[in-house]
C-alpha cells in the first residue's frame, strides 16, 4: 500500500511503542505505557474490525474460578501458584471496577453458583468436603469466606439440590468496558488502527520493523498482546482453544440472576438482558477447538441446546437469537506469560479463559516490562 505523506507522518513515523492486539490486555498495555511516558508515540494494531481473540466475545464474568476448577488445579499446581493466580484474579477485577468504574462496565454482583448435575454426586461431595479447606486457603485473597453451600433457588432440573456458590462473583458488560478502555486510549491520544494484521517483524539497529498487510513501519519496542493467536508472532506454549456461545431472546419473567458454572468451568451461563447467555463445550472435542478459525460445530450447540433445555430453562420457552465463538489462549500451567521474547519484543498472553480477571493485570504488567 502506498502511504500519503499524511499519513506515514500522523500514524506510523516516530513510533515509541507498537502493541499488537487491541483486546483487554493490549489497551491496558498501551495506557500503562502513556502512563509511565506521557509524550511517547504508541500504537496499537488490530488485525480485526473489534479484537479478534475473546475480549468482545466472552460471556462478561468477573469470576475468580469455580470451587471444582481450584482443585483441579491444585492437582497440577501448588497452592502457592494457585493462591497467587486467585489474587491475580481479584486485583484485576478491583483495579478494572476502579478504574473504569461500575457504572461504565455494567458491573453487577448477583453472586456466582456451581452446579452439579445428578451424575456429578460424587463430584458434589468432593468439593463439600474441601470447602472450608478452600477458603482458609483463599482467605488472604478474600478476607473472608468465600464459598458456600447454597439451596437450588432457582429451580434448575437435574442437578444436585444445593448449589457452591462464590458470593464475590460478579457479572459485566463485555462491550461497554471494551468501549470504555478505547474510548480512554483515544483521549489520551494512542492511535488503534484496526483491520491491520501483523505478518511478521524483525529487530534493526534502531528497534523493530514490523511489516503488517498494509503498509511497513520502524518501532522502537513491540508487545505483543494476541494471546491465543500468540504463537503465529512469538515461541511461546500457547494453544489456542475456541469457546463457542449462544443467547437466547428476551424471557418473559426470567428470574435467573448470577454467574453459573458446570464441569469444572467447561460450560458457564448468566442472565443479561432478561436473556440467557450460555458457552462452553470445547471438552467435547478438544481437537477440533484447538483452532484459531471462528466458526459453531453442531456437537456444542447441540449440547447447549440440551443443557437450555433439560438443565436451566426446562419450564420456560425460548429461542435462540444469536450464536458466536471466541479464541482463547490455553497451556499446560494456569500461570499467564508475561516476558521477553527478544531484545526489543515482550508478550503477554496465555490467560486460560481469565481475560477479564486477569488481562487488566497481564497488560500493565507487559508495560512495565517492556518499559524496561
Amino acid at each position: 500500500m502506498n502511504l500519503s505523506y499524511w499519513e506515514h507522518k500522523t500514524w506510523i513515523s516516530g513510533i515509541d511503542f507498537t502493541v499488537v492486539g487491541s483486546g483487554i490486555v493490549g489497551l491496558n498495555c498501551a495506557l500503562r505505557l502513556r502512563e509511565r511516558f506521557p509524550s511517547a508515540r504508541i500504537v496499537v494494531l488490530e488485525k480485526g474490525v473489534w479484537p479478534q481473540g475473546a475480549s468482545t466475545k466472552n460471556a462478561g464474568f468477573a469470576c475468580f474460578g469455580s470451587i471444582s476448577e481450584i482443585l483441579s488445579d491444585l492437582e497440577h499446581h501448588s497452592e502457592e501458584d494457585v493462591l497467587q493466580l486467585a489474587q491475580n484474579r481479584w486485583d484485576g477485577i478491583q483495579w478494572l471496577r476502579a478504574y473504569l468504574g461500575d457504572e461504565s462496565i455494567g458491573f453487577q454482583n448477583f453472586g456466582g453458583h456451581e452446579l452439579f448435575l445428578e451424575e456429578q454426586a460424587e463430584s458434589y461431595a468432593y468439593c463439600l468436603e474441601n470447602l472450608n479447606r478452600i477458603n482458609d486457603l483463599l482467605a488472604p485473597v478474600y478476607k473472608a469466606p468465600a464459598f458456600k453451600r447454597h439451596p437450588n433457588m432457582f429451580r434448575f432440573n437435574k442437578v444436585v439440590p444445593h448449589y457452591i456458590t462464590n458470593t464475590f462473583e460478579g457479572q459485566l458488560d463485555t462491550g461497554r468496558m471494551m468501549a470504555s478502555l478505547l474510548l480512554k486510549a483515544q483521549k489520551k491520544h494512542i492511535h488503534v488502527l484496526n483491520a491491520n494484521a501483523v505478518r511478521e517483524y524483525s529487530e534493526c539497529t534502531n528497534g523493530v520493523a514490523v511489516k503488517t498487510d498494509m503498509f511497513e513501519f520502524n518501532t522502537k519496542k513491540l508487545c505483543i498482546a494476541t494471546n491465543g493467536f500468540a504463537a503465529q508472532l512469538a515461541n511461546v506454549p500457547v494453544k489456542p482453544a475456541r469457546a463457542q456461545v449462544l443467547i437466547t431472546k428476551p424471557i418473559h419473567n426470567l428470574g435467573i440472576k448470577g454467574t453459573f458454572h458446570l464441569e469444572q468451568g467447561y460450560y458457564y451461563f448468566r442472565n443479561v438482558d432478561r436473556r440467557i447467555l450460555l458457552g462452553g463445550g470445547r471438552n467435547l472435542d478438544f481437537d477440533t477447538e484447538e483452532t484459531t478459525e471462528p466458526g459453531l460445530t453442531e456437537v456444542v450447540q447441540n449440547k447447549l441446546e440440551t443443557l437450555l433445555a433439560e438443565v436451566i430453562l426446562h419450564n420456560s420457552p425460548f429461542e435462540i437469537e444469536r450464536r458466536w465463538s471466541g479464541i482463547m489462549g490455553v497451556g499446560t500451567e494456569k500461570k499467564p506469560i508475561i516476558k521477553q521474547v527478544a531484545e526489543r519484543v515482550y508478550c503477554g498472553v496465555r490467560l486460560g479463559g481469565m481475560g477479564i480477571a486477569i488481562g487488566s493485570f497481564v497488560g500493565r504488567e507487559l508495560a512495565d516490562l517492556s518499559a524496561e
